[in-house]
């Protein structure tokens, strides 16, 4: 058990180090575990969840001609043609981005809302920074929302066996959907005290031309048949993964045909597709399958049992403020793929349900990377942005907008998870 902690500590403080290399490391240090014995090689394949990597890549290649229809753009018109103001403006791209983040990839969500915000301050002759920080802290807010609206709740899915409408109602009880939108009207809140001051008129704009409307219709597809299959009973384990990969080979073929050019079209979709964050949790679940074996997730939720003196609400406030903490530095994913076998080993050693120390989990992780610029990559695609046009966003420029926001949707959150699921 020893060598595999070592290794498993290395392979952490790796991925820290060198975030550009982290699907490497993971896939090296999977191959260690496996070279070492420490995971038999006949439990790789199984290790990996490919149902969570098919979802990953078939919504993002969906969501990749959704963006190249300029739907979200026309959508984002009509919102802004109906707001009195630039106050109003701010915060109802801030909610559309969130509500588009939803089902939509963080990063993706504000790559299309953003140059929106951009075109609405350069008209004014305002600084479109307060307004971009919105739309990236509202995107990740909502990242947990629904199974599809983020990879950490993809994760969940997989390792809960939850399907889309769980992240509704769940045994009987409110899911994520409705605790993440308590989160989202408190932290609006914040943004109108925020955005008081910014009282200018706004006229009416040109509305965007819609270049195709079946992307539309497919990531509505998408969404439907993810509802569709939760009513299933015994559907095989990569259901989901099937669907959104179908759907997304649909897109291909049709959209090829429409430009007829389908080795264009296809390297296109396949760019859009983030191959080094699939190789990264391909190599995590090795990894973790390999520490599991060993003994080390079971020591470690053994740990959080004794720091916790056993007391359940103790466990569950130390998961979310701690995920919260973890995730303003460092990645989710490789974080929220590590703690969710420890958050089911807590369960077990207690003997209670693991839905609340997941769904704390899932709350705590997500929106805890809205803290700080780097905490969550929608934050670095957003100051990316802004730095392309001549913004250089300090980090207590961030923060002043992030760290209320942010602490005011955890803490209903946090409230409200426990007081829906505890026992």
């Amino acid at each position: 058990m020893a060598l595999a902690l070592g290794l498993f500590l290395t392979t952490y403080a790796s991925l820290l180090s060198f975030p550009k290399l982290r699907a490497y490391t993971a896939l090296a240090s999977a191959a260690l575990f496996v070279a070492l014995g420490i995971l038999p090689a006949d439990k790789v394949f199984s290790a990996v969840d490919w149902n969570v990597l098919m979802m990953i890549a078939g919504t993002m290649g969906v969501v990749y001609l959704f963006i190249e229809s300029r739907m979200p753009a026309l959508m984002a018109d009509h919102i802004i043609n109906l707001m009195p103001n630039v106050k109003w403006v701010m915060i109802s791209l801030a909610l559309f981005a969130g509500l588009i983040s939803a089902f939509v990839d963080n990063v993706a969500t504000v790559l299309m809302v953003a140059p929106v915000a951009l075109m609405v301050a350069r008209k004014l002759r305002i600084s479109p920074v307060p307004g971009i920080i919105a739309i990236a802290v509202s995107s990740n807010l909502q990242g947990a929302a629904t199974l599809v609206g983020d990879s950490t709740s993809i994760l969940l899915g997989g390792a809960a066996g939850m399907d889309f409408l769980d992240f509704f109602y769940y045994h009987g009880r409110p899911g994520m959907f409705f605790i993440v939108q308590v989160g989202a009207l408190v932290s609006c809140l914040v943004l109108l005290v925020l955005f008081r001051k910014h009282s200018q008129k706004v006229e009416m704009m040109e509305k965007t031309v819609v270049t195709d409307r079946f992307p539309t219709v497919l990531l509505a597809g998408t969404v439907l048949l993810l509802i569709v299959a939760s009513f299933i009973p015994g559907k095989p384990a990569v259901t989901n993964g099937l669907i959104c990969m179908g759907l997304m080979l649909v897109g291909l073929v049709r959209e090829a045909v429409r430009r007829r050019d389908l080795k264009g079209t296809a390297a296109a979709m396949l760019k859009e597709i983030d191959f080094f964050t699939l190789l990264l949790l391909a190599g995590l679940f090795v990894v973790i399958a390999g520490i599991t074996e060993a003994g080390v997730v079971t020591e470690i939720s053994r740990l959080f049992v004794r720091l916790s003196s056993g007391n359940l609400f103790a466990i569950y406030s130390l998961l979310v403020w701690a995920s919260v903490l973890l995730s303003a530095f460092i990645d989710n994913i490789p974080y929220v793929a590590t703690m969710l076998p420890v958050t089911a080993g807590i369960a077990r050693l207690m003997g209670v349900d693991p839905t609340i120390l997941y769904f704390g989990l899932l709350a705590g992780a997500t929106l805890g990377g809205n803290l700080t610029p780097i905490g969550a990559s929608a934050n670095i695609t957003a100051l990316g942005i802004l730095r392309k046009h001549g913004y250089e966003v300090k980090p207590l420029e961030f923060m002043r907008i992030s760290v209320p926001f942010t602490l005011v949707a955890v803490l209903s959150g946090y409230v409200l998870i426990w007081l829906f699921w505890a026992p």
